[in-house]
């Protein structure tokens, strides 16, 4: 069910017209096809199936419209043999799309971490590329104008500091101030089957966390634009003309699987399970996998005492200058390590403790991904984890109560 009623005077013609093309679409390998997932054993979970493959819910929403989406290289739309990006799918059937916006990592997903990505064109499509990374975050006036309708469709990993929810932000920002109306083709949440971490403070708010949310908060993207919307939490209290097209046979106790890396240094499920974890260091002088195949699944530093495990981080596709180019690294190995449920801040206090006190290790971005000044304090102060852990709870409790006014899923 769409979370918001769309009133759209095409609907019927162009619902009958999408259907047509459906029964088509065997022959016709430009067209949509939707995930079959009505054939489940009772012991079998049933596909979880996108809201970019629930076509028929949107296509009418598109029709005769200028539109403009916000994509990248995870915007697909999956068949039984692989998949289509959302921009050839709907230019296939019609959609007049005008433009596309881009987040960080670019169109196709290959920039580094932090890389400034310039505006262009998409060789393919020739549609021109806006980038929403650097010093344009936020769609302009003039880059909207003209636009009816802006779709958005990325997928998200569920960390505060992954700065696609930033970039969601900005855009419900900009729909909200310009009038046009937003969709959001709501994905899984790979990190949704908990809540945990430090809450941001909002004197520590910047690109990597904008919003009084803890690091892992457990929703979907779509969840979290309505709960931007509902908390008011864009510039003057204005609210987007939001419709979430949602997920069908997901739960935030789902475990998905991500077909396409999200991002450069999130190659596999466990470097994004890992991920909030292992990403406090990305504020220390500790090298997290960066320049290795294993990113988010390892960390160590040359200080480090001599130990079985060590690696070299070299220059690679998403890592050009990965921490500690080029020289020997002892440090520990977590790619065995089992699903997590919670934040682990253990590996932080490990790696603290292996720091000698001659070694900075604290970077100028540690509050600024901890969201909080309150962490490093406690590190330094010695704080256990179960101490730490501890500390996070009565916030984690608001802000479940928050949270629940949104889910869409149980």
């Amino acid at each position: 069910m769409i979370s918001k009623r769309f009133k759209n005077t095409y609907f019927l013609p162009v619902f009958l017209l999408f259907f047509c093309l459906i029964s088509c679409s065997a022959k016709n390998q430009a067209a949509i096809a939707i995930t079959e997932s009505n054939e489940s054993s009772p012991t079998q979970p049933k596909e979880i199936v996108v809201g970019a493959n629930n076509s028929a819910l949107y296509l009418p929403l598109l029709a005769g419209k200028n539109v403009a989406l916000v994509t990248n290289q995870t915007s697909v739309i999956f068949k039984k043999n692989g998949y289509t990006h959302l921009v050839d799918s709907l230019l296939s059937l019609g959609i007049h799309i005008t433009k596309v916006f881009s987040p960080e990592h670019g169109f196709r997903g290959a920039a580094d971490a932090g890389e400034t990505v310039t505006d262009g064109f998409d060789l393919r499509t020739d549609l021109p590329i806006i980038s929403l990374y650097g010093k344009n975050k936020k769609p302009s006036k003039e880059q909207l104008q003209g636009i009816d309708l802006v779709v958005f469709d990325i997928q998200d990993v569920g960390v505060r500091f992954y700065t696609y929810i930033s970039t969601l932000h900005y855009v419900m920002e900009a729909c909200a101030e310009n009038g046009i109306p937003l969709l959001v083709l709501d994905r899984p949440n790979p990190n949704g089957h908990y809540v945990d971490g430090p809450t941001l403070k909002m004197e520590h708010s910047s690109f990597l966390g904008m919003h009084p949310v803890p690091l892992v908060y457990g929703m979907t993207i779509g969840e979290y634009a309505q709960m931007i919307n509902g908390e008011h939490w864009l510039k003057n209290n204005a609210v987007c003309d939001l419709t979430v097209i949602p997920l069908e046979n997901y739960t935030h106790q789902s475990e998905y699987h991500l077909p396409i890396k999200p991002s450069p240094n999130l190659p596999n499920d466990k470097a994004i399970n890992l991920y909030p974890s292992l990403g406090f260091f990305e504020g220390t002088t500790i090298n997290a996998g960066r320049g290795t195949e294993n990113q988010f699944q390892q960390y160590g530093a040359p200080f480090f005492p001599k130990s079985d495990f060590s690696y070299k981080p070299q220059s690679n596709a998403g890592a050009k200058y990965p921490k500690h180019l080029g020289k020997l690294c002892y440090g520990v190995d977590l790619k065995n390590t089992e699903r997590l449920k919670q934040v682990n801040i253990t590996w932080l206090l490990d790696a603290y403790a292996k720091t000698p006190k001659s070694e900075p290790f604290f970077g100028a971005t540690f509050t600024v991904h901890t969201g909080t000044t309150e962490l490093e304090n406690q590190l330094k102060n010695g704080w256990t984890a179960k101490e730490i852990h501890n500390s996070w709870q009565p916030e984690i409790l608001t802000f479940k109560k928050v949270r629940a006014k949104y889910l869409l899923y149980k």
